[in-house]
């Protein structure tokens, strides 16, 4: 598919790719050049008060791993639990 730059350094993507992608009005670009090419790659930017959420999070999430217990077996884990699995 051709497509031509226009004012402002515009170029329309074609209706097909659009689709395609499910691209919409304001969907966000980064755009690189490499090896003489220019590649358009969807990204979506967070909020910075949305993105430190995420990181709390995670944190709090890593923390409580930490702290839980592991079992080398399924039979010890329902053993842990008072579940005897020879049993049924």
């Amino acid at each position: 598919m051709l497509a031509e730059i226009r004012g402002r350094s515009q170029i329309t993507i074609p209706a097909e790719i659009i689709k395609k992608l499910g691209i919409s009005e304001g969907d966000k670009f980064d755009i690189v050049e490499k090896d003489g090419g220019i590649f358009l790659c969807p990204v979506i930017v967070y909020p910075k008060d949305k993105l430190l959420k995420i990181a709390k999070i995670i944190k709090d999430s890593e923390i409580e791993l930490s702290s839980q217990e592991s079992f080398d077996t399924v039979e010890d884990m329902f053993a842990d639990m008072g579940i005897n699995i020879d049993n049924v």
